[in-house]
C-alpha cells in the first residue's frame, strides 16, 4: 500500500518560504515540549490551521497534573482514606496504580465534555462553551482548541496510551 501523504521533507519543499520556517520551528518547539511525532502536529498546524501545540499543551498538562501527580512519592499520604488502606496492608502500587486510573477517567470525561461544548441535559436555549487558543500575552487567537479527546491517550508520557492502568 503507498502511503498517500508526502514524507516530512516532501511536504516541506511544497510549502512557501514563510511556512516551511514555520512548520520547522514548530516542530523543534513540539519536540522539544515531548510530543512523540511532533512533525505531525506541526503538519497538522501548518496546513489544516489546528492549534495542535495549544492541544498539545493542554494535554500534556492534563496527564501531568491530574494523573500522573498520584504517582509522585507522598501523593497518597494527603489521602486519610488512602492511609486507612495502605495501614490495612494494601498494596502501595496497586492503590497508585488505582488513584492513577481514577484520574485518567476523570480527566477523560472533562476532556470529552469540552469537546462536546453543551450540556445535553441543559435547556437548548443554554450557553455552552468552547477552549480557545490565546498568544503568549493570553489574547485569544480565534482557533478554538478541539478534538482533545482524540488524541488525550496518545500524549500519555509512557507512551502506553492508558493500557498500563487497566490491567
Amino acid at each position: 500500500m503507498v502511503d498517500p501523504w508526502p514524507t516530512w521533507d516532501e511536504w516541506l519543499r511544497s510549502l512557501d518560504e514563510s511556512d516551511r520556517a514555520a512548520a520547522l520551528v514548530l516542530r523543534d518547539r513540539l519536540a522539544a515540549l515531548g510530543a512523540e511525532d511532533a512533525e505531525s502536529w506541526a503538519r497538522s498546524e501548518v496546513s489544516e490551521g489546528i492549534p495542535q501545540q495549544a492541544r498539545f499543551l493542554v494535554l500534556r498538562r492534563l496527564w501531568r497534573a491530574a494523573v500522573d501527580t498520584w504517582a509522585a512519592p507522598g501523593a497518597l499520604d494527603r489521602l486519610p482514606a488512602a492511609g486507612r488502606l495502605l495501614d490495612a496492608g494494601v498494596d502501595r502500587s496497586d492503590l497508585v496504580r488505582v488513584a492513577r486510573a481514577v484520574a485518567l477517567q476523570a480527566a477523560l470525561d472533562v476532556v470529552v465534555a469540552i469537546d462536546e461544548g453543551y450540556d445535553a441535559e441543559a435547556p437548548e436555549d443554554c450557553p455552552g462553551w468552547q477552549l480557545v487558543e490565546t498568544d503568549a500575552d493570553e489574547n485569544p487567537t480565534g482557533r478554538a482548541v478541539g478534538g482533545l479527546h482524540e488524541d488525550f491517550l496518545l500524549v500519555d508520557p509512557s507512551g502506553q496510551e492508558g493500557a498500563e492502568l487497566w490491567t
